[in-house]
């Protein structure tokens, strides 16, 4: 016996399986709060200082660094232009005079009085004391020929003055100390006017027969600086 089929009223939507989980509606997005941007805001702002302190202290170094090798130029130039220079005069020397008290003069240490400039200068005992440069006895620095050394733009241009002159280099100065030393012993410094008579064994030594030591001190002053600054020295015997 057939049975005859009903029509079933179908349900509304999509069939769904009894494992599909049921989709959640989306997260609303949450943006930074204000604590959050703050602490963000510090820690660029530290970074950003610390780039900063960074680059100031590479750049100082790098103008120490340049600093230094032209002082120590400078110091070589004023060295060389003593190399072959004798310890007097070869024709006045140093004349020892002493007094009705007993108090001995010397005349000749220093530039004599016909020698004005630096060129002028034909013994180590000339330059005693002698500062060329800022704030110098002599117009200067100067180099090996006792030319003035100009100051030069980044350029390699030298820089003039409105006058159409060319303009020393500028802060730096060249600063030279003449001392009279113990022969046997260079570190005793002897007065100009000190001499030594014959006793035992140690011979005599007139008043123009001491070695002689040069210090040679460059010192450099930048806009900034409230006073110069030493950035090099070089000393030598001159036996």
């Amino acid at each position: 016996m057939l049975h005859t089929l009903r029509n079933l009223p179908l349900a509304a939507g999509p069939l769904r399986s009894a494992a599909t989980p049921t989709p959640r509606p989306p997260r609303a997005r949450r943006g930074f709060t204000l604590l959050e941007s703050a602490l963000a805001t510090v820690i660029i702002a530290v970074g950003v200082l610390a780039l900063i302190d960074a680059q100031t202290v590479m750049s100082r170094a790098n103008n120490w660094s340049t600093q230094a090798a032209t002082a120590t130029y400078l110091a070589n130039e004023l060295r060389e232009r003593m190399r072959t220079l004798p310890r007097h005069d070869a024709v006045t020397g140093l004349i020892a005079t002493t007094g009705s008290g007993g108090a001995v003069t010397v005349e000749g240490w220093g530039p004599e009085e016909n020698e004005v400039n630096a060129g002028d200068y034909d013994d180590i005992d000339d330059f005693a004391g002698r500062v060329f440069g800022l704030g110098g006895t002599n117009a200067g620095p100067i180099d090996a020929n006792s030319r003035i050394i100009t100051e030069v733009d980044e350029a390699g241009n030298v820089l003039t003055s409105e006058e159409g002159v060319e303009v020393a280099m500028q802060g730096w100065s060249q600063a030279v100390t003449v001392e009279k030393v113990e022969p046997s012993n260079f570190s005793v410094v002897r007065a100009v006017n000190y001499s030594r008579s014959a006793t035992g064994g140690t011979p005599a030594l007139a008043v123009d027969q001491f070695p002689l030591r040069v210090t040679v001190t460059v010192n450099y002053m930048g806009p900034l600086d409230a006073e110069p600054r030493e950035m090099a020295r070089i000393v030598w015997i001159v036996p």
